[in-house]
């Protein structure tokens, strides 16, 4: 974006600054801009967060076929868009409530300081890793956490994915698409995915695609050779160390929400770190609203997201005519 423009943004008080563009960020900044707020978002990474890498999205309502998360995440995009929200690439890195004038101050890593009536912290959530020897050293070199963007450099090779959810399980049948062989690591006894996925990950065990090893957890991840690529997981299996040859692995094993910047605003955060929020989506600081994964009670889905987004926008409409 020019200089000059970031000026601009930056001077002026607006309504609404959303930190973070993914879905329900995207889907308040239609009603806020609908209403009339001038609104600016503000996102660190990609415009649709998670759900924009997401291969394929079956259970959004209106979409019979479905759609993938690109193709969801562009058409909210223009859609705000079109309604005149306008989108900057920053990285938030505080947030203070000036009580004097009764604003929200947004600093940015990249300098520029954005002041506004209300501010919707849609941040969302990243990956959560293993933490165990080796994850770090083999980062993105045969350790990966998202199937859709790292999925097709293992076309006929074998691999490992840990985690036992709906996401381990989702990806690990996105995977078949180019893996030959599937190992799928469960620390419990079950898994813990819904049925349907269960019912149609069964026909790829059926199949010898995907193999399913219960009470088993990742360990280290080890190297070997001149060249000292990843080549095998240490496991404990049934209670009993192994070593399992593989060519990769991919690890689903939850969110963390990404509220880092969050700490020193008085925005209250729960144990595991998510925002809390009272019934009208507004945190501990007035003014200042969260919506979608990095929510303390959310669901973790798009629709549901989409839905708070819209939401916390009627409620920043509120509490903005009611100042």
């Amino acid at each position: 974006m020019p200089e000059d423009k970031d000026a601009s943004q930056a001077s002026k008080v607006h309504d609404v600054v959303m930190v973070g563009a993914g879905p329900s960020s995207l889907a308040a900044a239609i009603y806020t801009t609908r209403e009339d707020l001038d609104t600016l978002l503000l996102e660190k990474a990609v415009i649709g967060g998670l759900a924009a890498i997401t291969d394929r999205v079956d259970n959004y309502p209106g979409f019979p076929e479905g759609l993938t998360g690109m193709e969801l995440a562009q058409g909210m995009e223009k859609q705000a868009e079109r309604f005149g929200a306008k989108i900057d690439f920053g990285t938030v890195t505080k947030l203070s409530r000036d009580k004097k004038l009764n604003l929200i101050r947004v600093q940015t890593e990249e300098g520029p300081e954005f002041s506004a009536k209300t501010v919707l912290i849609g941040t969302g959530s990243h990956y959560r890793q293993l933490d165990i020897p080796g994850e770090k050293e083999f980062y993105g070199r045969g350790i990966h956490f998202c199937a859709t963007c790292d999925g097709a450099f293992y076309r006929d090779k074998k691999l490992v994915v840990v985690g036992g959810g709906n996401s381990a399980i989702q990806e690990s049948i996105f995977l078949t698409r180019f893996a030959s062989e599937i190992e799928i690591l469960v620390r419990k006894d079950k898994l813990k995915a819904s049925e349907i996925l269960i019912e149609e990950l069964q026909g790829f065990i059926d199949s010898g695609k995907i193999k399913v090893r219960y009470n088993s957890t990742a360990e280290e991840f080890l190297g070997g050779g001149e060249d000292g690529k990843f080549n095998s997981v240490k496991a404990k299996v049934d209670g009993k160390e192994e070593v399992i040859k593989c060519d990769g692995v991919f690890v689903f094993i939850g969110l963390i929400p990404n509220t880092q910047f969050l700490k020193g605003s008085g925005v209250e955060l729960d144990e595991a770190g998510f925002v809390k929020t009272d019934l009208s989506l507004m945190t501990s600081v007035p003014g200042v609203f969260s919506s979608g994964d990095c929510r303390s009670g959310a669901t973790m889905q798009i629709a549901s997201a989409t839905g708070e987004g819209a939401t916390a926008a009627l409620m920043i409409r509120q509490y903005i005519e009611g100042k």
